[in-house]
């Protein structure tokens, strides 16, 4: 992280050191998207971004309301689901929000605590802890809202060895291109409206034990024209991170208002995915069609060596590479990361991707945050939204 950046960091072990986390969080079970046509999603997911087929239900497995594709790539799952009728609560978030995420699965060691300790704690309830079961034993599931009409399900597994959930049936096809090299989850970014964000910062202290770890100013992230806020939300061992942003007042329409106004409220902006060689991932990925922001400037290749002066001595990627596909690069005292972000990947500019690599780093780029929000506003600027 460059030294302008004043954040606010501080080693995780020792905000928890002599806490009780009241909210054991193992990692992300899945991502579950409400879209309009999960079957044709679930081509792209796999085409373009190197998912493979997992698991399946619908009509063919007893679900009368809806459809749901499973696709799985590394430790990432996606779950992509679409309503089966008009008179349904599924059809009427993709009408009002278009395709987006609506829950994110946590995965835990007992649903029923997480969903006592959240709800007791202030959390709107979405799901009461539900025992589902099938010949290969019972999932526990339990949920609660967060910003918009976000969920967070709460997933015990530990007595279940079926393909995915009960209800679902391995979902074997021909058609499975190969992986792009995506690993893990690394965060997710929640976008809420103005004066929000310590709202929502405040709910993650309080209902789910998170601490506030790392916090970025209008000051700091600003361009000429626009600026946000963001707070980044982690829990105990650090395995879930969520940054909150929100608007903040500037010349033009900053992209979080963009995002609002076409998502229709808050929701999650974009998801970002851990891959061990981004050259190889984003080359693939290009090759497979995804679109990605516009290259930064000459000059900002021309400063990496300044700016990673201190791992220079163990930067092992080719600048001229990384610039050829638009590849950013930042460090902190712990590393350096390299990261990129595709542009939305449907038609409303909501979500979108971020690939990231890291090398030590702990931080998520503050040194690239003007380089990417020109990027950014120069699609604006196309859309006419800026």
């Amino acid at each position: 992280m460059s030294k302008e950046i004043k954040s606010v960091e501080y080693g995780l072990e020792k905000i928890f050191e002599g806490a009780q986390d009241f909210l054991p969080l193992m990692g992300t079970d899945y991502i579950e998207f409400y879209v309009g046509n999960a079957k044709q999603a679930a081509h792209f997911y796999k085409t373009a971004f190197g998912f493979q087929s997992h698991a399946y239900a619908g009509l063919e497995t007893g679900m009368r309301d809806r459809a749901s594709y499973v696709l799985k790539q590394d430790k990432i799952r996606l779950v992509l689901t679409t309503a089966l009728n008009s008179d349904s609560p599924i059809g009427e978030h993709v009408k009002k929000h278009g395709d987006g995420v609506k829950i994110i699965a946590l995965w835990v060691e007992d649903a029923r605590s997480a969903f006592e300790e959240t709800t007791k704690r202030g959390a709107k309830v979405f799901m009461e802890p539900t025992v589902e079961k099938d010949e290969h034993g019972e999932v526990v599931r339990a949920g609660i809202y967060t910003y918009g009409e976000t969920v967070h399900l709460f997933v015990e597994r530990k007595n279940y060895n079926g393909a995915f959930l009960p209800g679902y049936k391995e979902w074997k096809t021909d058609y499975n291109p190969t992986s792009v090299g995506l690993k893990y989850v690394d965060h997710m970014v929640g976008n809420v409206g103005w004066n929000e964000m310590n709202t929502w910062v405040k709910w993650y202290e309080d209902v789910m034990g998170f601490v506030n770890f790392l916090s970025f100013d209008d000051k700091q992230i600003t361009t000429d024209y626009s600026a946000l806020m963001s707070k980044v939300m982690s829990n105990g061992n650090g395995r879930i991170k969520f940054p909150i942003n929100e608007p903040a007042e500037g010349k033009k329409r900053s992209q979080i208002e963009e995002y609002l106004d076409f998502y229709e409220g808050s929701g999650v902006q974009h998801i970002a995915v851990a891959t061990d060689d981004i050259i190889s991932t984003v080359a693939e990925m290009r090759a497979r069609g995804i679109d990605f922001l516009s290259t930064p400037p000459q000059a900002y290749y021309d400063g990496i060596p300044e700016r990673l002066k201190d791992h220079m001595h163990k930067f092992k990627e080719d600048i001229t590479e990384l610039q050829k596909l638009g590849i950013m690069i930042d460090a902190d005292e712990e590393g350096y990361l390299l990261q990129i972000f595709t542009k939305p990947v449907e038609d409303r500019p909501t979500l979108f991707f971020e690939i990231i690599q890291r090398m030590g780093a702990k931080g998520f780029g503050a040194g690239n945050f003007k380089a990417l929000f020109e990027s950014i506003e120069r699609e604006q600027e196309l859309r006419g939204t800026l």
